[in-house]
Order: structure tokens, then C-alpha cells, then sequence
């Protein structure tokens, strides 16, 4: 019912891994500048430092498709069957509230990072900070919606199966 979201979310999940390995060989170049040259790469820290919120706000819709969020199972499976569908939607109706809280803070400042050219670092690397602000805005509302239609399969008992998610990795790869 929702393999195009899956997909996507498989798609944003590639992009911020592909970003990560990024992330990693800038560190371990700057780290070789600075023992072999004694010259860390100009931004490097400003740089991970922006992308490491990106990085975890691209995998939301995949760990919410893939029903990989952190939760305990304790009381689920103390519950029975009607109940823990329950549960599952309340959780999802909270998480739904957290992110609606996130996209609400952070949607002005966004506008007013973007409107005035806010950015982070001096001198030779100036990273702005928009483009951060505006993927926790975007990455929120999403997620707000991969929760409620994970909410909509629970109930139509169609919720998205390993296969689903593997089609989706095999099809975004």
C-alpha cells in the first residue's frame, strides 16, 4: 500500500549513509592534515557537526516504515492482541505530537535562517545553518506521516512486511 513512502525512505536512509562515509573520510583526512601537515581541512568540524543531526533526521522514515524505532516490549508483550495494537497507536499518536512539536520549533527558525543568511564558522568555510533547520522541518512532517499510516496499516491488519522492506532496499540500492 505505501512501498513508494518505503522506497523513498530507503532513499533518504542511502543519501545520509552515503553522506556518513563523506563524513568519515573528511575526519580521517583531517586528522591525517593535522599529523602529517599540521593542517586540519578548513570546516571540517562545522560540517560534521551540521550534518551529524542531518544524517539521524534522513533515517527516521526508514526505522518508522521499518518498525525499527527504539521502544521497549516489556509491557507490549504482557498485553494481549487488541491491547497492543492499542498501545502501538498511542505510541504513534505521541510520536506524532513530538515530531508536530519538532516541525513547530523549528519551522520559523528556519524561515529566519534562510531570510537572513545565518551560518556557522569563520573564515574559510561558512557553513549555513538552513539547510539543517530545514531538513529537521521536512524530515518532521514526514515523519508525522509515516506514523500515521503506520497507524492506518496496524488497523486494516496490513502492516509492512520484511519482504516489503527488503523489495524496497533492493529497488533504492
Amino acid at each position: 500500500m505505501f512501498r513508494h513512502q518505503l522506497k523513498g525512505a530507503q532513499a533518504l536512509h542511502n543519501i545520509s549513509a552515503a553522506w556518513t562515509l563523506f563524513l568519515a573520510f573528511l575526519l580521517v583526512a583531517d586528522v591525517l592534515g593535522r599529523a602529517i601537515f599540521s593542517q586540519p581541512v578548513p570546516g571540517t568540524k562545522e560540517l560534521i557537526q551540521n550534518s551529524i543531526v542531518m544524517i539521524a533526521f534522513l533515517q527516521l522514515p526508514l526505522a518508522i516504515y521499518s518498525d525499527n524505532m527504539l521502544r521497549t516490549s516489556l509491557l507490549l508483550d504482557a498485553v494481549p492482541v487488541g491491547a497492543q495494537r492499542i498501545l502501538r497507536t498511542l505510541a504513534s499518536l505521541v510520536a506524532c505530537g513530538l515530531f508536530l512539536g519538532i516541525l513547530w520549533g523549528t519551522w520559523p527558525s528556519f524561515i529566519d535562517a534562510y531570510h537572513i543568511g545565518e551560518y556557522e564558522g569563520e573564515g574559510a568555510l561558512r557553513v549555513p545553518t538552513w539547510p539543517v533547520r530545514g531538513v529537521i522541518g521536512v524530515m518532521s512532517a514526514v515523519a508525522i506521516v509515516a506514523y500515521a499510516q503506520m497507524i492506518v496499516l496496524d488497523w486494516l491488519d496490513r502492516g509492512l512486511s520484511d519482504d516489503d522492506v527488503s523489495a524496497a532496499d533492493h529497488h533504492a540500492s
